[in-house]
């Protein structure tokens, strides 16, 4: 079994969900009391939130690198960033470490193309929705990315950073975030991305009949998946 290196606490509320999914899919492949072999660097949110709202990506991404390195250090086979929005600066931490970073956006094209999907909502932090990091990985496979207005994106972002990350289930953000997905659909969109690892605390397959593609659930089982590889 490889030994999976995670970069986490980008929310810690999402990388727990991380490794519960891991640690299922592993249990689920190789049944008795088989688990994952984890190695977790939990980075302080705080500082990294600072970075985002200063614009200084270059900081996050030292931030970061220094704690990839921390990983490699410990032998891990490869490296998972346990959230969308700092994949951001992922090609800038890939440039100080030898460890593949397993990236979220190219798993989940993989997942999208599998189900003929072509045109995709986007939810996700502000960053995910309106910057091309993460958009661009979708359109270079030939899938088209429908984003929410603007006034629809303000709310997704402080729907995440001031409840979900937080810990905090609203049902009121519940039923807002239903009735975009449904407005998503009307402009043509397939299917919806839950596009920042919090969301999918909040809404479920089941909450809609829009098919919906849970980064967090695509990326770590990807991940787990990838350590019983021959």
């Amino acid at each position: 079994m490889k030994l999976i290196g995670l970069l986490g606490g980008m929310s810690w509320e999402s990388t727990a969900h991380y490794y519960k999914i891991i640690n299922e899919t592993i249990r689920q492949e190789l049944g008795g009391l088989h688990s994952a072999k984890i190695v977790l660097y939990s980075v302080d949110f705080g500082e990294i939130e600072k970075c985002q709202s200063a614009g200084d990506w270059d900081k996050s991404a030292e931030i970061l690198s220094q704690a990839a390195k921390k990983l490699e250090l410990a032998g891990v086979d490869y490296i998972a960033i346990c959230t969308n929005t700092m994949h951001k600066v992922a090609d800038k931490i890939q440039q100080n470490i030898t460890a593949p970073i397993i990236h979220i956006a190219d798993e989940t094209a993989k997942v999208l193309k599998k189900h003929q999907i072509n045109k995709v909502g986007l939810l996700g932090t502000k960053y995910t929705m309106e910057q091309d990091f993460y958009k661009r990985r979708l359109i270079e496979q030939n899938i088209d990315v429908v984003v929410p207005s603007e006034r629809h994106r303000e709310f997704i972002n402080n729907t995440i950073y001031n409840e979900l990350c937080l810990g905090q289930i609203n049902p009121d953000s519940k039923k807002r975030f239903l009735s975009i997905i449904d407005e998503i659909k009307k402009d043509g969109a397939q299917g919806t991305i839950l596009g920042c690892t919090e969301i999918g605390i909040l809404i479920k397959q089941n909450d809609t009949e829009v098919p919906l593609f849970d980064t967090t659930e695509i990326h770590a089982k990807r991940i787990a998946k990838l350590s019983i590889e021959k």
